[in-house]
């Protein structure tokens, strides 16, 4: 066993009290989204950490009192030597009914080699680790040659396009890891986008008119809005039964492209034929494609419907796509992420994991989705690899196994000066930060 593996090793053991005190601080913060526009302190908690440890940092607010803090730890030569990103989300998704739990939600509670409360395992448990490893790094006196960059962001569990925002002001490495909850494998993902379709009519009719609009002589060329929102629910169906039997991708199951038709809202009145009707979807989509070729193959279909109806006709459909913020748009995207195994990255990443677990790791496809797909549509090789079962995100109880935080934190110790000490494969590559 290398010298850095043996040290590695048994200072996570000797020092795992610090990781859990660090990992009980973060779960003290109420950081729950929906409601969210809550993450101040703990975010505060995280810079002022990273500080501590030689990092700049700089933070900004996504949305009031929901604020991104990045750090930045500059390599001794940047710009022959492999950045990285390690990535994260602060929120934690709603605890529900509190009086089911048989832990307090926002305590640390260890109990038969478990680490229970909101957050353990999606995914406070892997920042904690993240801040306790490049504590460690800094400890050890380790050099890094090329950049590290933390980034914790806000707003995964609600759509919230935090990661976005990051890449949207120019933050950008080598190499990015999200360390959600993978169950320690390492992973790309399908992606998902919501829309809102409409159907409108240009007017509106008493509810006595509806026998003139559909019986022979009324004279009234009308519709109810509703009834037509049904052809274009066929139409989704037709198209996810299409997709079901033309499309794959390994790692997944046939007719994991689901288009869900989630909520309908329509009509304004009993009194009314309904003059409006409004669908919200979501689309689930494979590594190969982006929501963009989706989006236009959902609009095409949907469109040749339209065309071959009198009335939908000459009543064009309207499509909102996605959006920022499910609270504050109710609209999201999680663009897809395929995963490069041959990137050497990756493949360095699957050599600690191997060291470390003694097995090799296992690399494919998350059945969920996370916010590495907006730093791979920003050209930057990403994978997910994170403790955490996804049984567990979201659960009441929810747990993560005292083990796979300590073998989490071993292998992240040891993978960060590995690639940060690796020389670029394209020294000309200029990142930014």
């Amino acid at each position: 066993m290398p010298a850095l593996q043996k040290d590695v090793a048994s200072l996570v053991e000797e020092r795992q009290d610090e990781l859990l005190q660090i990992l009980s601080d973060l779960i003290r913060f109420r950081t729950v989204s929906p409601p969210a526009r809550n993450t101040v302190e703990a975010q505060q908690y995280v810079e002022a950490f990273l500080k501590k440890t030689g990092f700049e940092t700089t933070s900004w607010d996504v949305f009031p009192n929901d604020p991104n803090v990045v750090g930045v730890k500059k390599g001794i030569d940047s710009a022959h030597y492999n950045s990285l990103i390690m990535n994260g989300h602060i929120d934690v998704a709603d605890v529900g009914d509190i009086s089911v739990w048989t832990v307090p939600p926002f305590e640390l509670t260890k109990k038969d080699g478990f680490l229970y409360g909101r957050g353990t395992s999606d995914m406070k448990g892997a920042l904690a680790v993240g801040l306790f490893a490049v504590k460690l790094l800094h400890d050890m006196d380790i050099t890094l040659k090329g950049d590290l960059q933390i980034q914790s962001v806000i707003g995964e569990e609600a759509g919230e396009a935090g990661t976005l925002s990051c890449t949207e002001k120019g933050y950008t490495a080598d190499f990015a890891l999200v360390i959600d909850g993978s169950d320690l494998h390492i992973q790309g993902q399908g992606g998902v986008i919501t829309g809102w379709i409409t159907v409108k009519s240009k007017e509106v009719f008493h509810d006595a008119m509806r026998m003139k609009m559909i019986h022979a002589g009324g004279g009234i060329k009308g519709a109810s809005a509703i009834e037509k929102m049904m052809k274009i629910i066929e139409g989704l169906q037709e198209l996810e039964r299409v997709w079901a039997v033309t499309k794959q991708y390994a790692g997944f199951l046939p007719g994991t492209n689901t288009i869900n038709p989630a909520v309908i809202e329509g009509g304004r009145h009993a009194a009314f034929v309904a003059d409006e009707c409004r669908l919200w979807i979501t689309v689930h989509f494979y590594p190969n494609e982006t929501y963009q070729s989706v989006i236009e193959e959902i609009e095409h279909h949907l469109q040749c419907i339209a065309m071959a109806d009198p009335w939908l006709r000459e009543h064009p459909l309207y499509f909102k796509w996605g959006g920022k913020s499910m609270i504050e748009e109710r609209g999201e995207i999680f663009p897809a992420l395929e995963l490069s195994r041959d990137h050497q990255a990756i493949r360095l990443l699957e050599q600690v994991h191997q060291q470390v677990m003694a097995a090799p790791a296992v690399v494919g496809m998350s059945k969920t989705v996370t916010d590495a797909g907006w730093l791979g549509e920003a050209g930057i090789p990403t994978a997910i690899y994170g403790p955490g079962k996804l049984e567990e995100a979201h659960a009441i109880d929810e747990k993560l196994a005292m083990k796979d935080l300590l073998d989490f934190t071993k292998t992240l110790v040891q993978f960060i000066p590995a690639w940060c000490n690796t020389k670029k494969a394209n020294p000309n590559k200029n990142n930014r930060f």
